[in-house]
């Protein structure tokens, strides 16, 4: 006979956080960043869950996702991923909702291992003990002399033997210093670090490949979304035209958008607080297993660890500036990329925990 753990409601907050220096992409500023948290108990165990979206998801969350999965077995993930999925048909499943899902799936994971008493790595079973990481921030805003401080810290640091900037500032239209500042990492990370760039779909077609062959001459081996990650067909022509690999992805919600994607890129991106938590970041990673990609996880590390560390075909995980500064203030357990590298089997579930009275000055909601 089946043993149920029934779930409790789900209890949400949201928190803002300022920024430790203005930032912004080719597309987008910002000087805070949103942290929305969930809490799902079963039994005598609790699982922590989180994504990064505006405070009006809490109320999502509470409004839309809580009543369907009171009382739902905290063990049957796949069924409590479809009732949410169903609860959100009228409101529509990429965005908000998605974000919604992906914390409540988080936080089920976490939950589960917990009452098994396993790390949710053992729990997924692992491909491999270490997960590559990539030092990720380089914004536009970034003067050189902080550009290289934070390069050097990753490098000559931590020994993150692969880092990302942000180019395509202001919507491409300072191509110039998008190159310059790509010289002045190369000559900060030295000859022998990765070189990853990032334009939030700021450049156009034409635009994207004239600066990508530029970008080659220094060393750049990423090229994510040269153009935007809505024009799949730009992302085809742009990848088909240089030598280095043209990623996208991160602003997947839901496995079919995956699916439109995996033609047009090298590597595909995948966010776990976007996408539908780790059950749909599991599929997308075999969606792109199945068309022979690998895949590597955007943003939210500790959100991703042990996930990653579960798929073969991983390339590697996001070391986002905003991300680590924020998850290492919340959560006791953070992960230590010292050599390029986390190892996400300490403790039970995800490892972490939330520092809840610590973090309560930064609360919204």
């Amino acid at each position: 006979m089946k043993h149920e753990v029934p779930l409790e409601r789900p209890v949400v907050s949201a928190y803002t956080v300022p920024a430790d220096a203005p930032e912004a992409d080719g597309t987008f500023a910002w000087d805070t960043t949103t942290i929305v948290v969930v809490e799902v108990t079963a039994g005598d165990a609790t699982g922590t869950g989180w994504t990064y979206a505006p405070a009006s998801v809490a109320a999502l969350v509470d409004e839309q996702l809580t009543p369907v999965l009171k009382g739902l077995d905290a063990l049957d993930i796949p069924a409590a991923h479809d009732a949410m999925t169903q609860a959100v048909r009228n409101t529509g499943r990429p965005g908000a909702a998605g974000c919604a899902i992906s914390a409540i799936d988080i936080a089920l994971w976490d939950l589960k291992a917990r009452l098994l008493e396993l790390p949710l790595v053992r729990l997924l079973g692992t491909a491999r003990d270490e997960v590559p990481v990539y030092g990720s921030g380089g914004f536009t805003t970034y003067h050189d002399t902080h550009l290289a401080a934070q390069l050097n810290g990753w490098v000559h640091g931590q020994h993150i033997p692969r880092v990302k900037i942000k180019v395509g500032e202001a919507w491409g239209r300072s191509a110039a210093r998008d190159v310059s500042r790509v010289r002045t990492a190369r000559d900060v990370i030295g000859p022998q670090a990765e070189l990853y760039v990032d334009a939030n779909g700021g450049y156009t077609r034409k635009q994207a490949i004239r600066v990508g062959r530029v970008l080659a001459e220094h060393g750049v081996g990423w090229f994510q979304e040269p153009v935007s990650s809505d024009d799949l067909r730009g992302l085809s022509l742009v990848r088909d035209a240089l030598v280095c690999d043209v990623t996208a992805g991160g602003y997947g919600y839901d496995l079919p958008y995956f699916a439109r994607m995996v033609p047009s890129v090298d590597c595909l991106q995948v966010d776990a607080t976007r996408c539908g938590g780790i059950t749909e970041w599991l599929r997308a990673a075999a969606l792109a297993q199945a068309h022979g990609l690998e895949v590597s996880a955007h943003c939210a590390p500790h959100a991703h660890a042990a996930a990653a560390a579960c798929v073969p075909n991983l390339r590697h995980i996001e070391w986002f500036h905003d991300h680590v500064r924020i998850e290492s203030m919340f959560f006791d357990g953070a992960l230590d990329p010292t050599g390029g590298v986390v190892r996400p089997d300490g403790g039970i579930g995800h490892g972490l925990q939330l520092r809840t009275e610590e973090v309560e000055e930064f609360r919204v909601a």
